[in-house]
């Protein structure tokens, strides 16, 4: 009788971490690299969408950086609890503020004190609305540290106590964190440099000048009936330039009038 081996064998031992995890990184990130650190408790989320098309290929060639935080083995006691029942009662579970403390302690190392160079943000459905100007000053800092939140949310003092800020996707409520902050890490990644390839995309589109974007055509040139405009096809770029511009003014003035009164404010100051 042969002595049989123990089931594990030949398995990798697996031990929780407190130090960020950088993904993808088959290419060493380059030197000055934007960073975006996220705390999660779903720390295989990522990258994602994010490793995929133009951002999974300037995550590779070292653009920029992601590295994920694990808030589990930050927990408290044997079962490396992160969460706790609501004070003055309600539904659901709170994030606890040492945990949470914990964790925002290890991902502001070897970061900027100033905020400017390096947002600390919870993604919450109270925050302000995320929008493209909030994506611009992202991408013109060093990195940006994201917040996932989960259950009921975080418990108000670590917030407070770190002057968090707190941004939303839009106004709707999403399971955790971790769709926001893959979505608002792709309109920040794009704007870095070398990302798109061609910097004129970024100022063309939607959101860049306070106006959504003009409607967009190519070959064929008729399909089921329906014509590309003839001043896209006249090659009179002033024109061309005109009725895009005019189609942009329509379109935002008819899908979303908080923008186009809102530019009509700006320009009149």
């Amino acid at each position: 009788m042969t002595d049989e081996k123990p089931r594990s064998h030949g398995r990798l031992a697996i031990s929780a971490s407190l130090r960020p995890r950088e993904l993808m990184t088959d290419t060493p990130a380059l030197k000055g690299a934007w960073r975006a650190r996220i705390v999660t408790l779903f720390p295989e989320a990522f990258p994602g969408t994010l490793g995929l098309s133009l951002t999974g290929k300037a995550l590779q060639e070292g653009r920029w950086a992601l590295e994920t935080i694990d808030l589990r083995p930050f927990g408290i006691g044997r079962h490396r609890n992160v969460d706790d029942t609501p004070a003055g009662g309600g539904a659901g579970m709170v994030l606890r503020a040492d945990v949470v403390a914990s964790a925002l302690n290890q991902a502001a190392v070897g970061t900027p004190v100033d905020r400017a160079r390096w947002p600390v943000v919870y993604l919450s459905p109270r925050g302000r609305r995320f929008d493209q100007a909030t994506a611009r000053a992202w991408a013109a800092a060093d990195g940006v540290t994201l917040l996932c939140g989960r259950f009921e949310g975080v418990d108000q003092r670590v917030l407070d106590h770190y002057a968090v800020e707190e941004v939303s996707l839009g106004d709707f409520v999403l399971t955790g964190g971790e769709i926001a902050a893959q979505a608002m890490i792709d309109a920040a990644v794009r704007l870095l440099p070398g990302v798109l390839g061609n910097a004129a995309s970024t100022e063309e589109e939607s959101h860049s000048h306070g106006l959504l974007e003009h409607p967009q055509y190519t070959k064929p040139q008729v399909w089921e009936g329906r014509e590309i405009p003839p001043v896209l096809m006249s090659g009179h770029h002033g024109e061309i330039e005109k009725w895009r511009r005019a189609e942009a003014e329509r379109i935002t003035r008819e899908r979303r009038p908080d923008l186009w009164t809102a530019r009509k404010a700006s320009s009149t100051k």
